[in-house]
């Protein structure tokens, strides 16, 4: 009888066995799911690194006139305007006549240059997400609303040549920034963490 039940103990289910098979599966579950964390954020960091890039060039191009979307000589620093060349040509749009005005001026200038290179290196070190997103956005806006894709003539009645009346790349790029700020991309290849610990920053939240 004890022989028959020691045979029986030994080779049943032993539960000790089963539990440290649960924690090695809850392990790895929890370890996959940090990989896929990490590579997410890294994701996250690539995109904002090449938004920062778009937005860096923009600024670099126009202020020295590298021979691209600004012509050789015509940079800012050789006098040309980073601004009248597009809001001069405006031809469409319920603000056509206003960014006619805009067109050249030493204000519209400086602030649009000021807000290339702010978003541009926001964006690149991942600090200031927030406000980068709102300044970036605000700008958008306002280039869509000067390109203005819903019309399908220009005013002088000639085709607009619009791709696509609301999606165009101007609100692909504000939608983009809201998300790398939403998601704290800079906390990965970049400089957020160390941002967001500050003490001005730790009481305002609107600056992370």
């Amino acid at each position: 009888m004890a022989v028959h039940q020691s045979t029986h103990r030994g080779s049943g289910f032993r539960l000790p066995s089963f539990r440290r098979n649960g924690a090695n599966s809850a392990t790895g579950a929890a370890s996959s799911q940090a990989d896929v964390l990490t590579a997410r954020a890294y994701v996250f960091a690539s995109a904002r690194v090449l938004m920062g890039f778009v937005f860096l060039w923009a600024f670099l191009d126009k202020t020295f006139g590298f021979g691209y979307a600004t012509a050789s000589g015509k940079g800012w620093v050789d006098g040309g305007s980073p601004t009248e060349g597009f809001l001069g040509h405006v031809a469409v749009g319920p603000m056509e006549s206003t960014f006619h005005a805009w067109a050249g001026a030493a204000w519209a200038d400086g602030l649009f240059m000021l807000g290339l290179l702010g978003i541009g290196l926001a964006l690149t070190a991942g600090v200031a997400l927030r406000l980068a997103a709102v300044a970036g956005s605000v700008m958008m806006a306002l280039m869509w609303v000067a390109e203005w894709p819903p019309a399908r003539h220009l005013s002088d009645g000639s085709a607009s040549m619009s791709t696509n009346p609301f999606a165009d790349y101007h609100v692909v790029y504000a939608v983009v920034l809201i998300v790398l700020a939403v998601v704290s991309a800079g906390d990965a290849l970049g400089l957020g963490r160390w941002w967001a610990r500050l003490p001005v920053v730790r009481d305002h939240a609107w600056l992370r």
